[in-house]
């Protein structure tokens, strides 16, 4: 079959929620040519990505691995792994992707939990801990960030909580990695799954994911077996089957680890991509990635309030990689959002939910998390809501982001 042109998309500033544009390191990364999945090389390929992730974690665990697929295959992997039927899990949900969290544990036939708090809000310790010792659950599974609402979820003091009533501490950590604050170990976390298409600057497709060893073990038994009769590492020691085959943590494990058992065959082009966004972020430096992704937030934040438009949530509990804009009376904000895409190739996205269709959400993270990007996307947005009739103060919103990377430069 003829007549299909070469790809050639047209070049967008992605400047929503995610997913992002590609650092161009990964771009490269990921047009490398593929070995054998048992080819020494390959196998060399997948340790290294372990160790990388371990550090980006800031954690110990020797369970450090990625999913194939998208973020979303790693919430999976870790809930379907540790869930049998009738288990509880609490899912405190302020935001959308919280009640995707209690749907996959509800699939998982998990007797789910929910706690709730207003969008724009994030829960106090004190609210998690009285509904851990009101539920009981084996698991607690949060978001740390929710692009939805713009949100980030403090964690340092529920993992002491988790602890002290025995309950595995899961946290979703896509939106957040890379651009805000995550300590695996020493927040007490026993698992965390992530995506590469936000502030780690790739694309979507591959879902790093770390495990403790109290999690590995539950992961591994599922129910206690006689001691004695089986090596609980063997499919027939577990007690009701995992009820996926290629989300089976168990199995992934083994493929992973020594024995380099067969489950699937490695998404090698992915791995290469994962490797790069690592190997990235750690070059730069951790702390530093952090401070960079949080001067472009601090100076889109400012030129928007600028601009006389009015930024969504709690702000002192807002990710420093996206903010929340509250769309003006008398502005169509799904015109907006076009004149953006195709008249200056910019992206930013609305919301779902109570909130759609009445916030936009802007993004700075990864390769967009840079003085150019934030620059132009509000000069743009400054033009395009000028053509909707808004009367505006001529480039207060450049102006403003410029004097918060000048005061940056000068710290």
């Amino acid at each position: 079959m003829t007549g299909f042109a070469p790809l050639t998309p047209p070049p967008r500033l992605l400047m929503g929620p995610g997913p992002i544009n590609c650092y161009p390191r990964v771009l490269s990364a990921m047009s490398t040519q593929l070995v054998g999945q048992y080819d020494p090389v390959m196998t060399g390929y997948m340790n290294e990505t372990m160790a990388l992730y371990r550090t980006l974690f800031n954690t110990k665990n020797q369970q450090t691995m990625l999913i194939d697929g998208t973020s979303r295959a790693g919430i999976e992997a870790v809930l379907v792994s540790a869930i049998e039927p009738g288990d509880k899990v609490l899912v405190p949900i302020f935001g959308r992707f919280g009640h995707l969290l209690a749907e996959i544990a509800e699939r998982a036939d998990a007797e789910v939990h929910t706690i709730e708090v207003p969008w724009g809000e994030v829960f106090k310790p004190e609210q998690i801990e009285a509904a851990i010792k009101k539920v009981q659950p084996k698991l607690l599974a949060i978001v740390q960030g929710d692009t939805s609402t713009t949100m980030f979820q403090p964690l340092e003091d529920i993992g002491a909580i988790c602890e002290a009533n025995d309950v595995l501490f899961y946290c979703d950590a896509t939106a957040s990695v890379g651009g805000n604050p995550l300590e695996v170990d020493k927040w007490k976390l026993d698992a965390v799954s992530v995506g590469l298409q936000k502030c780690l600057g790739g694309p979507s497709g591959s879902a790093p994911i770390t495990m403790s060893q109290k999690f590995v073990d539950v992961v591994r038994t599922r129910h206690h077996v006689e001691a004695g009769i089986r090596d609980a590492h063997h499919e027939s020691a577990r007690g009701p089957k995992i009820r996926s085959n290629y989300f089976d943590l168990g199995m992934i494990m083994d493929y992973w680890g020594d024995e380099r058992l067969n489950h699937h065959t490695e998404a090698a082009t992915m791995l290469y991509c994962a490797r790069e966004c690592a190997i990235l972020h750690l070059e730069e430096g951790q702390q530093n990635v952090i401070a960079r992704h949080k001067v472009a937030g601090d100076a889109m934040l400012a030129g928007v309030q600028a601009l006389g438009l009015t930024p969504f949530g709690d702000l002192a509990n807002k990710m420093s990689n996206v903010v929340g804009v509250v769309i003006p009376d008398g502005v169509h904000g799904e015109q907006v959002r076009e004149d953006l895409l195709l008249r200056f190739n910019i992206e930013i996205g609305t919301s779902f939910g109570p909130l759609k269709g009445k916030i936009w959400r802007i993004g700075t993270m990864g390769y967009n998390a840079r003085q150019d990007a934030v620059l132009h996307t509000l000069q743009s947005l400054e033009t395009v809501l000028r053509k909707q009739g808004m009367s505006l103060p001529a480039g207060a919103g450049v102006d403003a982001a410029l004097a918060v990377y000048s005061g940056a430069m000068n710290v």
